[in-house]
Parts: structure tokens; sequence; C-alpha cells
């Protein structure tokens, strides 16, 4: 069903006002026939829910009681065009692969293809764009996906570890979110998904992707993870969509990487200095650290959602070739498990930690900042992490 339809003499509410709250607004003023609109960024037991034939709820409002009165804007979307969406997901690299997704299928297939999502971009900002040719890749948060009732007709699952705890408690509720993006495809449908994510019972073609370290790619972004992202757009590529595998090994060497995402920005009092402020769990700063070949120290720490660090302070324990440098509360609650190390220190903010990672990391090496947690409390986002971080490092 068209949204436009779906909308049409319904008393709607949006619930939250962030980036998919105002598009949802614009959307809906210019373009549908509704019998009212209002917004709400209340909490749910304050909601007006009894007037509203729909509710539309924004990413990352934790609701505790689900029904049908409850949408979303993706979930609007997919009932529209999931028949002409490639859904990606995974606890991280979604917005890598995503990106060499969009660019090796512009690639192929030209301007039809439309890249929205999680990556910044709502999907409904390009509604007018949309045609019956058009191929849609959306980067699909676990917030998107959560309570969805509709799903892509390509769907990537990259890759699962512990995160959101904060939101969803355990690590099968955030599971539970993050499986909605195959939940309800069908026999017709695609999904991709890497061989250690757990098993998940799907209607659609089911595409296993294994983890084996190999570098089949000629790719300017380091990291085995990345040969692995690669392998997924490959095989989507060219098993669903027809490219040749020469024309998509082109465009993968030519993909440039994105912002905040192991990204080499200053070499200051010859130390290199990487921005990986996108990594929010511990997996993703090991991951860092084999693939910055010269890094010597790493800046860790940020909001305390509660995860798991025992494979990072594992990490820690067996690898004292680095210094440590610890900040905020999660960086706190690593620090006082490795507090006796000697290459292990504790600053109480990311100022303190560029400092003292100028003075202890010699000439030669690299200085990474991959924190390993959430942003949230100390900046407003990763992106403003990273750009912090880089005034800090350019003095």
């Amino acid at each position: 069903m068209r949204i436009t339809e779906r909308l049409a003499g319904k008393d709607v509410l949006i619930w939250g006002y962030g980036r998919e709250g105002r598009s949802t607004e614009i959307f809906i003023k210019t373009r549908c026939d509704v019998r009212s609109l209002d917004v709400f960024e209340g909490r749910e037991e304050e909601l007006p829910g009894g007037k509203y034939d729909l509710i539309i709820k924004s990413p990352g409002i934790n609701l505790k009681s689900f029904n049908e009165k409850y949408t979303s804007q993706t979930e609007l979307f997919l009932e529209q065009f999931g028949p002409q969406t490639l859904g990606v997901t995974g606890t991280k690299g979604k917005s890598t692969t995503s990106s060499m997704m969009y660019k090796v299928l512009r690639e192929c297939l030209g301007e039809r293809v439309k890249l929205v999502g999680n990556i910044g971009r709502p999907c409904l900002d390009l509604y007018d764009e949309y045609d019956a040719d058009s191929v849609i890749v959306f980067e699909m948060s676990c917030h998107q996906l959560a309570n969805l009732r509709f799903s892509p007709h390509v769907a990537v699952f990259l890759n699962l570890f512990e995160d959101h705890l904060d939101y969803y408690g355990t690590r099968e509720r955030y599971f539970e979110a993050k499986k909605n993006i195959t939940t309800h495809q069908g026999p017709g449908d695609f999904l991709f998904v890497r061989d250690d994510v757990p098993e998940i019972e799907t209607a659609a073609r089911r595409i296993v992707i294994p983890k084996d370290g190999k570098a089949e790619f000629d790719l300017r972004l380091p990291g085995e993870h990345n040969q692995l992202n690669a392998r997924f757009v490959k095989a989507v590529c060219t098993q669903v969509y027809g490219c040749a595998d020469g024309d998509v090994r082109r465009a993968l060497a030519d993909f440039e990487g994105l912002p905040h995402r192991m990204q080499y920005v200053a070499t200051v009092g010859g130390v290199d200095y990487y921005d990986d402020s996108i990594s929010t769990i511990p997996e993703a700063t090991i991951e860092a650290l084999r693939s910055i070949k010269n890094a010597k120290t790493v800046l860790i720490g940020g909001m305390d959602r509660n995860i798991n660090y025992d494979v990072l302070i594992d990490f820690i324990r067996a690898h004292r070739e680095y210094e440590y440098i610890f900040a905020y509360e999660s960086g706190r609650r690593i620090y006082e498990q490795v507090a006796e190390l000697e290459n292990c220190h504790y600053e109480r903010d990311l100022k303190g930690a560029v400092e003292l990672a100028r003075a202890i990391t010699p000439e030669g090496g690299a200085c990474v900042l991959s924190p390993a947690a959430a942003s949230y409390g100390y900046f407003r986002n990763f992106e403003e992490r990273g750009d912090a971080f880089l005034k800090l490092v350019l003095g």
C-alpha cells in the first residue's frame, strides 16, 4: 500500500521529534491528506493515544507495550517499497557496507540506486525520487528494525555483538529487534548472513558469508573486517543484481571509506593519529588495533551501557605492546580491572587523554581514538567526539 493511502483521512501522532520525526512531519504535511497531525515528545505514560488512529514512533524511543496503532517511518516505507529495498544491518560495519554497496550498485545500475536510513538520510526524504526501477540501499539500525511488520527484499546481516544493553536489557532482546530484517521475508527474497550469527528462522533464500580472514579484495580500507564487508557486497551485487565480478572489484578498489572509521586524520610530532570514534563495542577497538599496523596508543572510554568488556580486558592483559588510556565512565570500569598494569592509565576526559597520548606515544607510532563505548552524556554523537579529538590533536 502507498504511504499516502495508508495515512489518508487518519488522525496521526508523531512521537519523537529528532531527525526522523521532523522528516515524517514534512512528508505528511506536503504529501498526505490526513485528518489531523500532532507531534508529541513526552513519555509513554503521557501519550494521548486514545484520539489517534496511528502513532508514528521515532527510533530510539523505548516502547514498553506495542499495539496495532504504532508504526514508524521505516515500516511505512517498507510497506510500499520493501520489494525494492536492500537492507543492511549488524552491530558494526553497517554504514561502511551500505556505502560500499551503494557505490558498487551505482557503478553497475546507475542513478536509480539510492542510499538512505541510519547513515543519515531519512528514507522518506527521497520519496519523490523513487520509481518502479529504483533500488534502495537502506542502512537499518536495531531501533529502526524493532517491531517491524515488513522486511526488505534483500537483507544483509553482517554480525552480532553485545550492544545497546542500556536500551534492550539483554543480548537476546537486541537480537530479536535485529531479526526483523528477515522475519517477514518470503521465498523470493534473500538473506545474506555471516556464518557466526545465531540461527534465524526465515522463508528467504539464505546465503551464508564465511568469516575466514581471506584478503580477496584490493581495498583502501585496512582490516579483515573490511575484507568481509566487501565479500558481502560482492555476493549481493553479483547474485541478486547481476553485476560483473570485475566491475564490483574496480568499484570497491576506489572506495575511500567514511569519516570516524579508522580514519587517518593527522601526523603531529611524528605520531600518526587515527579517528575511530564510531567504535562503540570492545570487538571494534580490538579490530582497530589489529588493523592499524603502527598503533602504539589507544584512547578508550565513554558512556557505560553495561556491556561486557571481558574480551577487551583479556586483550589488554595479553597485549602489553600498547599503551591504554581510559577516560569517562566506561573507561573507569575497565581501568579498575587492569589498573595494576604499567601500560594502563586513567584520565578524566578526552582532553587529558590526548595530552597524555602526546607525551607517551613514540615517534613513528600511531595513537588511535577507539573508545569501545557510546559518546552520549559527553558528546552529542560519535561524530562530535571524533571532531573534538581532531581539534585536540591539532592543538
